[in-house]
């Protein structure tokens, strides 16, 4: 990996996800897990906005080629995990990028996890049925 191009690097987690994001300069090109951003996230559009977002609230899309590799979790904690890497490598950028980003909530890190299973139960909560006789 040719490390006198790399501009800024974050991680972000989200549920099981874990996504390490690489920025450019470029035009805009998105590279997950080396596949075609599109074509990974199976061209959902809410998906790939998510992603874009920090760049549009920031004014800068088309700006930065964006390389990721993720692992872990399904794609919509993929996803997100992906927008919070991404909000924290344009933070290492610009410290200004900051305060904006912070105010639109794309710093902040979505801890809720899968409650673990307990003893007795079907799941995390789920009983059998109870029976009177």
């Amino acid at each position: 990996m040719n490390t006198d191009k790399i501009i800024s690097y974050g991680i972000g987690r989200r549920k099981q996800a874990i996504a390490q994001v690489i920025l450019k300069p470029g035009n805009g090109k998105l590279t997950i897990n080396e596949k075609l951003g599109s074509s990974y996230l199976q061209n959902n559009l809410h998906y790939l906005q998510k992603i874009n977002n920090p760049f549009l609230i920031l004014g800068i899309e088309n700006t930065y080629d964006i390389n990721i590799k993720t692992s872990g979790g399904g794609l919509t904690g993929q996803t997100d995990a992906i927008s919070l890497g991404i909000a924290r490598a344009l933070t290492k950028i610009t410290s200004d990028n900051r305060g904006i980003l912070k105010k639109a909530g794309l710093l902040t890190r979505d801890a809720r996890i899968k409650e673990r299973k307990k003893y007795g139960l079907k799941k995390a909560r789920k009983a059998s049925q109870f029976s009177k006789r």
